[in-house]
């Protein structure tokens, strides 16, 4: 090979690595519509190898009529760039909030080429709604410091007095003392649940290996309220620990797999609950007051094949009081969303028939002895 042929080589591969290394998916789609290359994105946000791409019609990886196909014969013909937003590219093979913003652009150097980036809306909309979760989790904790002090005081005076009465009172009336202290306790363990959100101190952490404490919670699960419950995991074994309080983390994910147990029911057959342990660079944080950006690679997932949450009650699925069981108070994930704020981390739900997931992302383990602080009001980029 001559210099000239080198040079080429060398910016073709020097071409490649930058394609690579965007965030953002990118496909370049040729003159009769086949997929010409992709890069690495592209493969996660298709979940299809680049070398599978390369064989497909872009026709046959979005939804039916889908605009961005229009887009593509409109750039192509206009030869001039065009944007569009908030398309939704899920299909059944890879269902889900998909919400993408259009890029499309003609390609020079090889006419009828066209050049498509797509930028996911749905991380933007959940880091949005990431604020609200936390800021709902910081107004119960004001609520139950305030329930501590005004409410179990007088229901202790109550108590005390419903039993002096219940030493002179007859069958009957006994009958209705008992009922008040039972209440009054009902009412105090309320209480004493709530108190949880007003604790403010220092989280103990340390480097936890998540698939430790999967492994625990499943193994929990099985030996009480998911015995009928199909178990599958998908666990990257390279996967660094996660800097974390590791009885906090148990709470959380065996919270997580309680629900989806509870939405799958005791009596169906085919019951499933996949977890799923995952690297996705990518994430980052930017806390309040500070420059430092947290990266939050490390993704664990939760999946049920259960009915799925009703679509009205998703978007408050972690304020407090919300809740799907008849006998459910509605602090569970309102809880879990504190803790995993608590940790610099995010969470959030997608949920169809058949196919809901609660994803967590959490930053790892630096080795430096400290992890990021707790993202309280985080700004996001």
């Amino acid at each position: 090979m001559n210099d000239a042929g080198l040079r080429t080589a060398k910016m073709n591969k020097a071409s490649d690595a930058v394609l690579n290394a965007l965030p953002l998916p990118v496909i370049m789609v040729s003159a009769d519509g086949k997929i010409a290359d992709a890069n690495v994105a592209a493969e996660t946000f298709f979940e299809v190898s680049v070398s599978l791409l390369r064989r497909q019609m872009l026709r046959d990886l979005v939804p039916f009529g889908s605009p961005l196909l229009a887009l593509v014969d409109q750039v192509r013909h206009r030869g001039a760039a065009v944007n569009e937003y908030k398309v939704d590219l899920s299909t059944p093979r890879n269902p889900g909030d998909r919400l993408v913003d259009l890029h499309v652009a003609p390609l020079p150097e090889q006419p009828d080429h066209v050049v498509v980036m797509l930028q996911e809306r749905t991380i933007a909309d959940k880091m949005d709604r990431q604020l609200t979760h936390r800021g709902a989790a910081r107004s119960v904790s004001a609520l139950a410091a305030m329930l501590a002090h005004e409410i179990k005081n007088p229901l202790s005076g109550i108590r005390g007095a419903a039993q002096l009465l219940e030493q002179s009172a007859n069958d009957d009336d006994r009958t209705l003392t008992r009922l008040i202290c039972d209440e009054a306790d009902r009412i105090v363990k309320l209480v004493d649940r709530m108190e949880v959100f007003s604790d403010e101190r220092p989280i103990d952490r340390e480097p936890v290996n998540i698939h430790v404490v999967l492994d625990h919670v499943k193994r929990l699960a099985q030996s009480g309220f998911g015995r009928h419950i199909k178990f599958t995991e998908t666990y990257d074994p390279s996967l660094p620990p996660v800097f974390a309080n590791r009885d906090q983390l148990v709470q959380v994910f065996l919270n997580l797999v309680k629900n989806a147990s509870e939405s799958i029911g005791e009596n169906t057959a085919e019951g499933e609950i996949m977890i799923s342990t995952a690297f996705r660079p990518g994430v980052r944080l930017q806390l309040p007051g500070s420059k430092t950006r947290v990266s939050l690679p490390l993704e664990f997932c939760i999946r049920d094949n259960g009915p799925g949450v009703p679509e009205d009650l998703l978007p408050h699925l972690f304020d407090p009081f919300v809740t799907t069981k008849p006998t459910g108070s509605g602090l569970g994930l309102a809880l879990v969303a504190k803790i995993v704020g608590d940790h610099g981390g995010i969470i959030e739900c997608e949920s169809q028939p058949r196919h809901t997931t609660f994803r967590v992302l959490m930053p790892m383990f630096t080795g430096d002895g400290a992890g990021p602080p707790p993202a309280r009001g985080p700004e996001y980029r």
